[in-house]
């Protein structure tokens, strides 16, 4: 190989080494910007987990005041 070969290596090497290091190294300013007719679904969710505890809990109550008729009717 030829100097100018080796050079262009080593200088492709040396970028993909220093190349994630000077982004992380970069500072991330980022500008917010205003934004008309946002989703309304943002906020609290913890109705959901109210409800899916309630339905929890009436299951439980159904399934513990099965009466246990699985006995059968022959003697």
């Amino acid at each position: 190989m030829n100097l100018l070969k080796k050079a262009a290596i080593s200088l492709a090497a040396t970028s993909m080494i220093a190349a994630p290091v000077a982004a992380s190294a970069a500072p991330a300013a980022r500008a917010a910007s205003a934004v008309d007719g946002q989703s309304e679904l943002e906020g609290s969710t913890s109705w959901i987990i109210a409800v899916l505890a309630l339905a929890a809990v009436v299951g439980g109550i159904i399934i513990a005041s099965d009466n246990d008729d699985d006995a059968p009717t022959s003697p």
